[in-house]
């Protein structure tokens, strides 16, 4: 079965947007890098695959009542880079409010910077408050938003792999630097972009930086079957994430690929603890902070639920939830997980609040180091992923947590292999390498 990976989210005070209320906080630690570097040393010292973190082109409303996104993550985490030797760096990057030149530029300077550690989480942003930063009037649509972001990373990877091996030649006796009938330029003109192309230095180490999707709708899934070298899901029921993982690796080998070239990284949000007493008592802590009656109101919006006629404590049946909840409001993975975990039973708002870690929408998972190991052996057996990626409650404490107490259970286990020195990400999540092969016909060089 082989080994699953271990990503974690930096997001800060944690994926409980609440916990920087709780007494040993730092509200402001999302703005300070000594707090970010000391996490990172510990992911790259117990050898964790990749460090992430999410972001969003615009200021939420949620800034009233909890930090908010924070610095831009590809200026954190390149600095993260430089003082680590192993971990890989994840960032979001939005396909809506960017161009495919200088992502496709900027990402694999990472990846050159970094010796083949970066990796790329595209979204097409469903915040409609990013459109005015960029000079729209609207947001655009979800649908619209999905072609763009096809076309956008058709655009990137093409860009990526502009450069065949050997194009460099460096030849001091006869002056020639690189060989132009290997550089190939792209020459794009479609519905969103026109891109000439190319890059103006070769592949980094990976050839390709990895590439990671996180939508959930039909556009997200098309666009993972045909591009996405990972793909970061939310599941709260074991049944869906095993279907989900089917169905993409299906999606990729329908788009030519084999199924392998796909990993499925599931998001868990974790709250862990030298005991299962002293868990359970910091949960209902986190659980104390929760602004409930406006999140469980949200909840119900994002569920198509009557205006109102919900309270915390009133229990929703599957019934209950119409079968098309507005997309544009929640995620289509929040909506379908959400569906799945009350076909297994009803829930009152309250708990669905609280199982999806105070909003965030992913399962959390509460208890001893040892259970929450076998808690994910249990689910990566299952087929339910390939690995993880690991989103801390309260990441003050629950990222060292889980990198001192679980981490080393799951190495006894076999069933994590600590990261190497001088082994690139691609490598370690187990992808095929990406390469030109010499001569493609399908462009034409520089020459």
């Amino acid at each position: 079965m082989g080994r699953l990976h271990l990503l974690s989210s930096l997001m800060t005070p944690g994926h409980f947007r609440t916990a920087w209320r709780l007494p040993h906080a730092d509200p402001t630690a999302y703005l300070d890098i000594d707090h970010f570097q000391r996490l990172a040393r510990i992911a790259d010292e117990v050898g964790l695959d990749a460090v992430f973190l999410g972001d969003g082109p615009a200021l939420r409303g949620e800034i009233a009542t909890a930090p908010g996104t924070g610095i831009d993550p590809l200026v954190l985490l390149g600095n993260l880079a430089a003082i680590t030797e192993r971990v890989g760096v994840l960032v979001t990057s939005s396909t809506t409010y960017n161009s495919p030149y200088n992502l496709a530029r900027r990402f694999q300077a990472l990846d050159i910077v970094t010796n083949g550690r970066a990796a790329v989480n595209i979204v097409t942003t469903h915040a409609p408050a990013a459109a005015a930063n960029f000079g729209l009037v609207q947001h655009p649509p979800k649908e619209e938003r999905y072609r763009r972001a096809h076309e956008f990373l058709d655009v990137v990877t093409r860009l990526w792999d502009g450069w065949e091996p050997g194009a460099v030649v460096a030849d001091k006796d006869t002056g020639v630097y690189a060989d132009v009938t290997r550089i190939h330029p792209v020459d794009h003109h479609g519905e969103f972009f026109s891109v000439a192309g190319p890059l103006p230095v070769p592949a980094g180490p990976q050839g390709r930086p990895v590439v990671v999707q996180a939508g959930g709708s039909e556009g997200g899934l098309r666009l993972a079957g045909d591009f996405a070298d990972a793909v970061f899901t939310v599941a709260q029921t074991k049944a869906k994430a095993v279907a989900f993982r089917d169905d993409i690796r299906s999606r990729a080998a329908a788009a030519g690929r084999r199924p392998d070239d796909v990993k499925i990284s599931l998001g868990v949000v974790v709250l862990v603890a030298a005991t299962e007493q002293e868990a359970l008592r910091r949960a209902d802590e986190l659980y104390a902070t929760l602004p409930i009656d406006s999140l469980t109101a949200s909840l119900a919006v994002a569920l198509g639920l009557p205006d109102g006629a919900y309270a915390p404590d009133h229990v929703v049946r599957l019934e209950d939830v119409p079968d098309a909840p507005p997309g544009e409001l929640r995620s289509a993975g929040f909506q379908v997980s959400t569906r799945a975990l009350l076909a297994e039973g009803p829930q009152t708002l309250r708990e669905l609040v609280h199982r999806g870690a105070g909003g965030s929408g992913h399962r959390l998972l509460v208890g001893s180091a040892e259970q929450v190991a076998d808690d994910l052996e249990d689910w990566f057996r299952a087929g339910a992923a390939d690995g993880f990626t690991v989103m801390p409650a309260d990441t003050s404490v629950d990222f060292e947590a889980f990198a001192r107490l679980v981490v080393p259970i799951l190495v006894e286990r076999g069933l994590f292999e600590p990261a190497l020195v001088g082994s690139t990400l691609r490598e370690r999540l187990g992808l095929h390498s990406v390469e030109r092969a010499p001569g493609d016909a399908s462009v034409r060089s520089l020459a």
